[in-house]
């Protein structure tokens, strides 16, 4: 009878154990997910969770380092040689095809699609140009964050690694007739972070991401465009 004590301890202890273990297993396959997710995992969540999403951006446009400017980034050199001011403004989308992405600074220009037809409204020259959508999302940047979900159709993604704790991943078009070499995207603990929009000249356009809300309520006739009064309308 003197065991009894010793052996509801002992019981016990292993329970204990045994509830540590599982724990830390858990904290272990939580961290593995979030540590090796990488920037593809990363996207096509954003992709399958977010439907519609509103947000600010900031876009530079840098040139393309030479063979030699490459070599000493990988010395810890700039990367890149900025091209003029960095642009700012808004942007809504509601896939497939459907967004608002506006200039604000430093001029203002509105880029509108409602899903069949794409709007570019320059403030300064009271000019609106419209055309049919088609398939001209198809293997651009634009597909990747306003079209549908079928991304392999026109892209081969990669990781391609982490920077400065954002996981990223590069995007190349299957259709070789298009002005982008490759697409990069970053995520940082799962967020929408960054773009890098490399084209067939050797420049590269970056764009961070910031203030993002998913899954919005946006109204009906949110991308319902109106033509602005006085404005020339041009049928590309």
């Amino acid at each position: 009878m003197s065991d009894c004590p010793a052996m509801g301890q002992a019981n016990l202890l292993r329970r204990y154990t045994a509830l540590i273990r599982t724990a830390v297993a858990g904290a272990a396959l939580l961290f593995a997910g979030q540590v090796f997710a990488g920037g593809t995992a990363s996207l096509q969540a954003f992709i399958a969770q977010v439907h519609s999403a509103t947000g600010d951006f900031t876009q530079r446009q840098v040139k393309a380092p030479s063979k030699a400017a490459a070599q000493g980034q990988s010395q810890g050199q700039p990367p890149a040689i900025q091209m003029g001011g960095p642009s700012s403004g808004t942007f809504s989308f509601a896939r497939p095809g459907k967004f608002i992405w506006a200039y604000h600074t430093p001029y203002e220009q509105v880029l509108e699609a409602d899903g069949d037809t794409l709007f570019v409204f320059d403030k300064d020259l009271n000019q609106v140009t419209e055309r049919k959508l088609g398939n001209a999302l198809g293997a651009s940047p634009a597909a990747i964050l306003f079209g549908s979900n079928d991304l392999n159709a026109h892209f081969t993604l990669r990781d391609v690694g982490v920077k400065d704790g954002i996981d990223w991943l590069e995007l190349t078009p299957k259709d070789k007739d298009t002005q982008f070499q490759s697409v990069g995207i970053g995520f940082q603990n799962g967020e929408l972070n960054a773009m890098e929009l490399h084209d067939v000249f050797g420049n590269v356009t970056l764009l961070t991401f910031s203030n993002l809300k998913k899954n919005p309520n946006l109204p009906a006739d949110t991308f319902k465009f109106a033509v602005p009064k006085g404005a020339d309308v041009i049928k590309g």
